[in-house]
């Protein structure tokens, strides 16, 4: 699959510095999301509440 339009806000990815986002599916990676930049990717996952409960295990001193 290519894409070339952001996931979140639709512009062009090639015209800026491109973020994939890539998924193990039946063991193959496979992308699954393109956008133009980080902050792009930041305000999706921000938007959509993607980081909620998905924390790994961290333990402070």
């Amino acid at each position: 699959m290519s894409q070339t339009a952001c996931d979140y806000c639709g512009c062009d990815v090639t015209a800026h510095a491109p973020v994939y986002v890539e998924e193990l599916v039946d063991g193959t990676r496979t992308q699954t999301g393109a956008f133009c930049t980080y902050g792009c990717l930041a305000a999706h996952i921000e938007h959509e509440g993607l980081a909620t409960g998905t924390t790994c295990r961290v333990e402070f001193e």
